[in-house]
């Protein structure tokens, strides 16, 4: 229960941190798409750990095989099966965590709810549990790209009370890759990355803020009420590990506004129409508007500190932990490519439905 997402586009993941492997099966892609593993392994290569001096230095090459769905690079249409090999488990770091559980971690609700659980990196709460989501919205983000026209891409907004001033209609990929925390203003993303640095030092951790953009989605995309298109990417983006928050387009920030304010006005121009600003972030009610889609996605500091703090063991006796292993100081420049994931596996799902249903 609750490993599968989507609809006509379905992916379940599978796979626990310190298990042999992980991957996911991705039933619903079209026939026809061209598709190698070369296609998978740039995002997985985004997401995966010891790519820079920022992230947990685990040594994983992340190396992607499609075992099933395809032949001769092309999708048969039949369920696509990746699996990523796991390389470099040390599950001896997390001993002690086989009988204590980690502050604000999952540990505890895990055996509250199934009465066992991995507890050698975390199992299936580690977020090595995203490869499968990357794999398949690479795939998801070919099919948009090639056959509807949309880009997708992410950026980190904010670390702590970093914040920069980014344009989510004009933010270029090669800007956004151009440094390790993947903020688009290099002179912001210096002081995240000294201050990510700052963190990983004192033994502690930081969150922040990934905005999501989706750009030349049509209007027309979404259902009305309860599968409405910000409803889905809300649910796509709080299943991340770490989220804690989302919201679109002006978001919180629209309540000190008035209605006349906040207001999108219409305009037409060749046949089309378009508004002359996009508070609603691309979608009003429910449904895609054709401006740009953006969003933010809030992280929490990672729950796993260098420092000793209070807990109880499984015997519910009080205790303390101090958690060992590798981890990330924060989480957010690893969470870019993850946030691409979801978004491109919500949008190429309502792309399918919109097509059976109105085409």
């Amino acid at each position: 229960m609750g490993n599968t997402f989507g609809q006509l586009f379905r992916i379940t993941t599978w796979g626990e941190s310190h298990g042999g492997g992980v991957g996911v099966v991705v039933d619903g892609c079209p026939p026809r798409i061209k598709l190698t593993e070369a296609d998978i392994q740039p995002d997985l290569d985004r997401r995966r750990p010891g790519q820079s001096r920022i992230v947990s230095p685990r040594k994983e090459s992340d190396t992607v095989q499609i075992l099933s769905g395809t032949f001769e690079g092309q999708t048969l249409g039949t369920p696509i099966s990746m699996w990523v090999k796991n390389e470099d488990q040390r599950s001896e770091a997390y001993s002690e965590m086989a009988t204590k559980f980690r502050p604000s971690h999952a540990d505890y609700t895990y055996q509250a709810k199934f009465g066992i659980r991995a507890w050698p990196g975390g199992g299936r709460t580690s977020a090595r549990e995203t490869i499968g989501r990357v794999a398949a919205g690479a795939i998801a983000k070919k099919i948009l790209r090639e056959r509807f026209g949309v880009e997708i891409l992410a950026y980190v907004n904010q670390v702590q009370k970093i914040c920069a001033e980014i344009d989510p209609g004009k933010v270029k990929v090669a800007d956004i890759e151009s440094n390790i925390v993947r903020c688009p203003d290099k002179a912001v993303a210096e002081k995240m990355i000294r201050l990510i640095e700052k963190m990983r030092a004192e033994g502690n951790t930081v969150g922040g803020i990934v905005t999501g953009v989706a750009r030349g989605v049509p209007a027309g995309w979404g259902e009305p009420v309860f599968d409405r298109l910000e409803a889905d990417l809300a649910k796509a983006m709080l299943s991340l590990p770490a989220s804690k928050g989302f919201d679109i387009g002006s978001g919180f920030d629209g309540i000190t506004l008035t209605g006349l304010e906040h207001n999108d006005a219409f305009r037409a121009k060749g046949g089309k129409v378009f508004t002359t600003t996009n508070r609603s972030g691309g979608i009003q009610g429910g449904i895609s508007n054709g401006e740009t889609i953006y969003f933010r996605v809030a992280f929490k500091p990672v729950a796993t500190v260098m420092r000793e703090q209070d807990t109880v063991n499984t015997d519910f006796k009080n205790t303390t932990l101090k958690a060992r292993g590798r981890h990330d100081p924060c989480v957010l420049p690893r969470a870019v490519p993850m946030v691409e994931a979801m978004t491109a596996l919500v949008l190429v799902d309502h792309a399918l439905r919109h097509k059976a249903q109105c085409e």
